[in-house]
């Protein structure tokens, strides 16, 4: 009991401080929080506007300047903000990880306005580090104007300095930062590279911000300027987009959700996109240019648009580089889409001429988001092409023309059927293409009344005139013939009589059929292990089809060959035929098919000729 009491009774050791190394400390930022070396001049800047924002809240009339000057490798930055007393200087500069804006001594009294400030992470200056070797920081407190201005100098190496310096050291509230480049860094503080890094961050700033003399700031925004119609500003708009973003586009769309405190507008590309790529966009954070590369921005459908905007409720990551996906991002997301699908919307009522031409470029964007949106696809249904049978046509169109709608889930099951069944008077829409096949399975959802059925190999071969029972009979010798010669690669003949005359084969299968050839082909190939398990898979789906036109001359002069040898190469020509027809690709079993035909076929044609050319040959030489 002693022994546990005396060991109770001892002293806990003392807490320890975590040590930071500054040199790699900034590497790390440097490599991998910050994208570039160009956010400093972001860091200063939202610093500057921060302190300025602070001391308008205690003081609204209080000046808003921000004056940067470059030369010879170092940068002075000067703002009229709240200002730093000495204790200031202890308790946030020397202390990484504290931000003004969680400090009560700072923001005491002015938690209303929390919003309002840029940073919220505690960097600050820390990032300057990474473009310079030491940071000079001179300030003078608004909210205690009696205090002496001080002054915090630091260094790469971790170590700093704080002194009190005359009042005629900053006369005047704010604060003033020197940044002294570091080796190979000089260039980012060249007053060139400082107005252009200036401008691109700075633009939409509140308040007025220049380097030397040349303004940064170009307010009101784009987006918020008045013209005298709706043409002006239009054009006005493409000439900002051709600026920012190097392409003139095909329309603009105003985002103005003032909910979420988002303003801005979206440019329609000129040329088409893939859905795979994704669209990056322009953010701004309470003026301050955020990322130029914001991904999830817009819902995926709307990879046809660039955005740039300002925000005042969106969140930002650590680096200040992109947006958080939380809650009110996913808002924001859903209601940007509201403001393009309405758009699309307004021009489906009121500008055909502009949402044909939006169309003839982006409709796959549309689709995407028709397939989702059963109200956008009753107001798209007149204007979507799809590849029919009938020409390009819109669904509205095709379903006005056609008692039931056929649709082919693949390209390549459309190349098969829709001359046969064009011929028929069968409408048929090709499916095969991104989301048409979804988008005319819902067609009946938006248009009741409205019959869809999938185009098969059985409906194709089921709408084409059975040849007579006796004709048939009697060619059974020559169907025999050819079943046995297509029968290594596992297609079946069938006889009908079909238009156009012209077409002598039509070649049809369908996913089932492709499945079970394609695991027959890798059984063969397989060794005895695999070939078994493959084996054991073998389905019961019908086999593919060549079905003979009937009505045409050539099917009947093969029909009418005595030699089955002959009779088996014209099948296997016929079959190649088909199958290029249908742009189909070729199997190894095909192309050698192909070959093994056509060498069969010059034989044949040939073997005449050469035996009267020996002959005529045998009685020159006589």
């Amino acid at each position: 009991m002693d022994s546990q009491t005396s060991q109770s009774s001892q002293p806990s050791p003392p807490p320890h401080t975590f040590q930071v190394d500054l040199r790699g400390l900034v590497d790390l930022l440097s490599h991998h929080l910050y994208s570039s070396p160009r956010v400093y001049l972001r860091e200063l800047l939202q610093n500057a506007v921060d302190a300025i924002t602070a001391r308008r809240a205690e003081q609204p009339d209080a000046p808003a300047r921000v004056r940067l000057y470059a030369e010879a490798g170092a940068l002075r930055v000067e703002d009229s903000g709240i200002g730093l007393t000495e204790a200031d200087v202890h308790s946030l500069l020397a202390t990484i990880g504290r931000s003004s804006k969680r400090s009560e001594g700072i923001a005491g009294g002015i938690q209303e306005v929390r919003s309002d400030f840029l940073g919220q992470f505690g960097i600050g200056l820390l990032a300057c580090f990474v473009v310079a070797e030491r940071i000079r920081v001179v300030s003078r407190s608004a909210r205690t104007p009696d205090a002496a201005p001080v002054e915090w100098t630091a260094s790469d190496d971790g170590s700093y300095t704080v002194r009190t310096l005359p009042d005629a050291a900053r006369p005047e509230p704010g604060t003033t930062v020197h940044l002294m480049a570091r080796a190979g860094a000089a260039e980012w503080l060249s007053p060139e590279r400082v107005l252009t890094l200036a401008r691109d961050f700075g633009s939409l700033l509140p308040y007025d911000v220049r380097v030397g003399e040349e303004a940064v700031t170009d307010l009101p925004a784009p987006w918020d300027r008045p013209h005298p119609s709706p043409a002006t500003r239009r054009v006005a708009l493409a000439r900002h987009c051709h600026e920012l973003f190097g392409f003139t586009p095909l329309d603009s769309i105003e985002l103005n959700v003032p909910l979420a405190g988002i303003r801005g507008v979206a440019y329609v590309l000129p040329s088409a996109v893939s859905p795979a790529q994704r669209a990056t966009h322009r953010v701004h954070l309470k003026g301050m240019l955020l990322t130029e590369r914001a991904e999830q921005l817009l819902p995926d459908w709307a990879f046809f648009v660039r955005c740039v905007l300002d925000t005042d409720s969106l969140r930002p990551t650590a680096s200040r580089e992109s947006l958080y996906e939380d809650e009110t991002l996913a808002a924001v997301r859903e209601a940007l889409g509201e403001r393009i699908r309405a758009w699309l919307t307004g021009l489906a009522a009121g500008d055909p001429e502009r949402l044909a031409a939006f169309l003839s470029v982006h409709h796959l964007g549309v689709k995407s988001l028709a397939r989702h949106d059963r109200e956008m696809l009753r107001t798209m249904l007149p204007w979507l092409p799809f590849e029919t049978t009938d020409g390009r046509l819109s669904l509205e169109e095709f379903a006005q023309r056609h008692r039931v709608v056929h649709f082919t889930r693949t390209v390549e099951e459309y190349r098969q059927v829709a001359p046969i069944a064009s011929a028929q008077g069968i409408g048929v829409i090709n499916g095969g293409y991104t989301y048409d096949g979804e988008l005319v399975e819902a067609l009946p959802s938006v248009r009741p009344g409205t019959v869809v059925a999938e185009l098969d190999a059985d409906t194709v071969t089921a709408h084409l005139d059975a040849v007579d029972a006796a004709e048939e009979l009697a060619l059974s010798g020559f169907l025999a013939a050819a079943r046995a010669r297509l029968d290594a690669v596992q297609c079946d003949i069938v006889l009908r009589a079909f238009h156009p005359v012209s077409v002598p084969a039509l070649h049809l299968d369908d996913r089932s059929a492709r499945h079970e050839q394609a695991r027959a082909d890798a059984e063969e190939q397989a060794d005895d292990l695999w070939a078994g398990i493959l084996g054991s898979l073998r389905g019961s789906a019908p086999r593919a089809r060549l079905v003979l036109n009937h009505l045409n001359p050539l099917v009947r002069r093969i029909s009418s060959l005595g030699d089955a040898e002959l009779i088996g190469t014209a099948t296997e020509s016929l079959y190649g035929q088909a199958l290029l027809m249908a742009q189909r690709p070729l199997r190894p079993a095909d192309t050698a098919l192909l070959n093994r035909a056509f060498i069969g076929l010059l034989e044949w044609a040939t073997h005449g000729e050469s035996a009267n050319g020996e002959s005529a040959h045998g009685e020159d030489g006589r």
